[in-house]
């Protein structure tokens, strides 16, 4: 099959997101007027939780378009970005330092995303990663009180033909490598039991 190995679920996660992102800003649109109704009662809580959920699902929302889409050729810009991920990290133990200021292409944008996922799995407390870029070469460092890797799990990044049985929440561990394999990259990993670097 080739390339549709790749291509394929890319195209049904962008049309996935694509078509979830216009019902999510529906809902967003409908809160506003409701709140611009002006019934002279203040907003109860149902309304601030049901606000709150759609802002959580638009920026995941877009944040998979990115990570799980096609990449397509445009290049995306520090703003967008750190706006993604502003908005999906905002009130999560987690804290993103994106460092980057040029404009990046969709792939490494993409492959810096599904990273960032794995880190995730890496900082059951919370912590901070770091994403810096110099001369194509990109860096993602986690740091946190406790890094829990699961050695399987991340084995998959670095070595091929691994046969582990992934739950849906590890995907990412299994797109990484297609897509650095892909674009020429290698991925080299080092922790301890405070840091974690991901490099490509």
């Amino acid at each position: 099959m080739g390339p549709i190995n790749l291509d394929l679920p890319a195209l049904i996660g962008s049309r996935i997101c694509h078509d979830l992102i216009s019902p999510i800003g529906a809902i967003n649109n409908g809160l506003e007027l409701l709140n611009m109704a002006g019934t002279g009662a203040a907003p109860g809580p149902e309304l601030e939780l049901i606000g709150q959920s759609v802002e959580s699902a638009s920026a995941r929302i877009r944040f998979f378009r990115i990570a799980f889409g096609a990449s397509g050729d445009q290049a995306m810009g520090q703003g967008e970005v750190t706006s993604i991920l502003r908005d999906l990290y905002t009130d999560t133990r987690i804290e993103i330092d994106w460092q980057i200021t040029a404009p990046q292409s969709r792939d490494c944008v993409r492959m810096a995303f599904l990273s960032l996922m794995c880190m995730e799995t890496a900082l059951h407390h919370g912590g901070l990663i770091t994403i810096a870029e110099q001369a194509g070469k990109w860096r993602l460092q986690a740091e946190a009180d406790k890094i829990a890797v699961e050695p399987e799990l991340w084995a998959l990044l670095s070595k091929v033909d691994q046969d582990l049985q992934l739950q849906p929440a590890q995907v990412q561990f299994a797109l990484l490598p297609i897509l650095a394999r892909a674009q020429g990259k290698e991925i080299s990993l080092t922790n301890t039991e405070t840091v974690l670097t991901l490099s490509f």
